[in-house]
């Protein structure tokens, strides 16, 4: 199977299928905290607020994580270069000082944001697959598929610089049929949402879905990794997005232990989040 990029084009405008899914990543990741807010009878409000943080930090950590990686200074300043980890970290090092300003405590922002991040990232890796970007190594699988226009091409030559072996003469200008590991993610993620939305209930403490969430990205990404063709690798096959990944799962599980034990409700919802809409009149948690 043959994919070729997704754009569409407004005038002199190119609106590529990952700007165009990373819209949507956010806005249905906020879409979801909405929903849980109102559920919660909380203050909606607040997931404009997290969305907009979490847009502006993803997008400064994606770039100086991209830059630290490669070493292209001038990336900061292009259209593409972009890491998901840095966005990661950026995004909740924005989220965490939004809360903080508003006076939401970190743990009630790491609880509503947990299901939401694995849908946005789920919907996310659906743009990279539309640019043809962030595939696996070569597959005979019946799902595998060629990107002659990806970035960049899964041509022998470019797979090559990859860390990827092909046998002695292979034709470098050949394309070579790979796992469509964005596809992979997305489903991966997709359940792991879901999980993570049936928890809303959980009788653990407040925050404690952010660790289960931390322990399920790491894990995933972990073992696609596995099939990744990679160039960023440190020891080996062993690549800089797995060794985050280890980090994930260790600060997930101590999360997972810290916030076991349950914690009253009531006691629980900051004075910021109460109410359904700003200025609406106080409403307890149910």
């Amino acid at each position: 199977m043959t994919i070729y990029p997704v754009a569409f084009h407004l005038g002199p405008l190119t609106i590529t299928g990952y700007g165009l899914m990373m819209m949507v990543a956010f806005l249905m990741a906020g879409w979801a905290i909405q929903v849980d807010l109102r559920r919660r009878r909380m203050n909606e409000d607040y997931a404009a607020d997290i969305v907009f943080a979490a847009v502006l930090g993803g997008i400064i950590g994606a770039k100086v994580w991209y830059v630290l990686l490669t070493g292209h200074w001038d990336a900061l300043f292009q259209r593409g270069g972009f890491v998901w980890y840095g966005g990661f970290l950026g995004g909740v090092a924005g989220v965490l000082l939004t809360g903080w300003w508003k006076g939401v405590p970190a743990r009630w922002t790491m609880e509503v944001t947990a299901a939401p991040l694995a849908l946005g990232y789920a919907i996310g890796r659906v743009g990279c697959f539309l640019v043809n970007d962030d595939y696996g190594i070569p597959s005979t699988l019946p799902w595998a598929m060629k990107f002659p226009q990806g970035l960049p091409p899964t041509t022998v030559a470019d797979l090559t610089a990859l860390h990827v072996h092909f046998p002695p003469g292979t034709d470098p200008l050949q394309v070579v049929a790979v796992h469509p590991t964005q596809i992979y993610e997305t489903a991966l993620m997709l359940l792991a949402f879901a999980w993570l939305w049936r928890l809303r209930d959980h009788t653990h403490g407040v925050g404690w879905r952010f660790g289960a969430y931390l322990v399920l990205a790491g894990v995933e990404r972990l073992l696609i990794e596995t099939v990744r063709a990679k160039d960023d690798r440190l020891l080996g096959w062993v690549t800089v997005a797995q060794v985050t990944s280890v980090l994930l799962v260790f600060v997930g599980v101590r999360v997972l232990t810290r916030l076991r034990e349950p914690q009253p409700a009531l006691a629980a919802v900051p004075a910021a989040l109460t109410g359904t809409k700003a200025g609406a009149d106080p409403a307890p948690h149910r």
